[in-house]
């Protein structure tokens, strides 16, 4: 979602019948996969500027919330998630898309999906109405495991992973120390107005942390990539109108919480993404605004650009 400040705006005709929930381009930026209240996925081919309906995916029961690229080391694989409980893993060979995975161990809709990163292989995590995250991990011989976690009682609404690095360790190890160790966490956020961060240890997830701050149902969360710095950056947002930054100074250190802006934002905040680079927080409000976010030297957060987007419905409102 992040875009460049001052990045040109650019409306696609997506052809779905009814509201588009999300949309994300594959890795090299060559696809892109929307999805809508109509039940469908569509992908498009991208040349350039020009997009191109290459398939149409059927098969949800309800709308479809949200959808996820796998890294292309895997293949050309592509996860939803829809109101029906169900997440479905999709994949392109010669030309042709095929379900391979139907995950239907959820008893509400699943609001989120989210691929971790490459290098811990290829797992999904899920989260749903139902108060749980499933973890799902494809094994060499075609078949996968899955993990229930009881994250938010009350509900969950978003996943996001941390970075794979562990924080700092570039750093310190220097170039010529062979690979970093890597770190197998994610974050969950829910209507109990929590953020909970989980972490793979002893062969079996746990609950790291717990994060209170917000006042009302947390919609989305975000880990800022790793640039090398051992500071790891979190975002979150809420239907209280607030957008929060955790910070972590080194991976022992205590959590802050800092508001991105004094003042709230005009509307329900119901999604957040980083640039590549990680310095960028892109955040998309009720209001049709999406407004990109530069921190200071002096801590502050900095808005450095504003789009209005007059004919999109604010993202994955569900």
């Amino acid at each position: 979602m992040a875009a460049a400040p001052g990045a040109s705006q650019q409306s696609l005709e997506t052809q779905h019948e009814d509201m588009v929930h999300d949309a994300q381009y594959d890795y090299y930026g060559k696809r892109l996969a929307t999805c809508s209240s109509d039940k469908t996925i569509k992908i498009f081919d991208v040349e350039g500027e020009n997009h191109r309906l290459a398939e149409t995916l059927r098969g949800h029961d309800g709308p479809v919330w949200q959808i996820s690229w796998a890294h292309p080391k895997f293949g050309c694989i592509l996860a939803s998630c829809s109101y029906d409980g169900k997440v479905f893993v999709w994949r392109e060979q010669n030309g042709q898309w095929a379900r391979i995975k139907e995950h239907v161990s959820h008893t509400a809709s699943v609001n989120s999906v989210a691929w971790a990163p490459h290098e811990l292989g290829p797992i999904l995590a899920c989260a749903s109405s139902d108060g749980r995250v499933s973890i799902l991990s494809f094994k060499d011989d075609g078949t996968w495991d899955t993990v229930m976690l009881d994250g938010h009682g009350t509900g969950c609404n978003a996943v996001g992973w941390a970075p794979a690095t562990v924080p700092g360790s570039l750093i310190q190890q220097g170039p010529n120390s062979g690979k970093s160790p890597i770190s197998k966490r994610f974050s969950s956020v829910g209507c109990d107005n929590l953020v909970k961060i989980w972490v793979y240890r002893d062969e079996t997830w746990k609950e790291e942390e717990v994060l209170e701050g917000h006042t009302d149902w947390v919609r989305d969360v975000a880990w800022a990539p790793n640039i090398g710095v051992p500071k790891s950056y979190l975002a979150s947002c809420s239907q209280d109108k607030t957008v929060l930054i955790w910070t972590q100074d080194t991976p022992s250190a205590p959590w802050q919480k800092k508001p991105l802006r004094n003042e709230k934002f005009a509307d329900v905040v119901w999604r957040v993404s980083w640039s590549l680079s990680g310095n960028i927080l892109a955040v998309s409000c009720g209001d049709n605004k999406i407004t990109l976010w530069k921190e200071m030297l002096t801590g502050e957060w900095e808005c450095v650009s504003e789009m209005e987007e007059k004919a999109m419905a604010a993202g994955g409102q569900h």
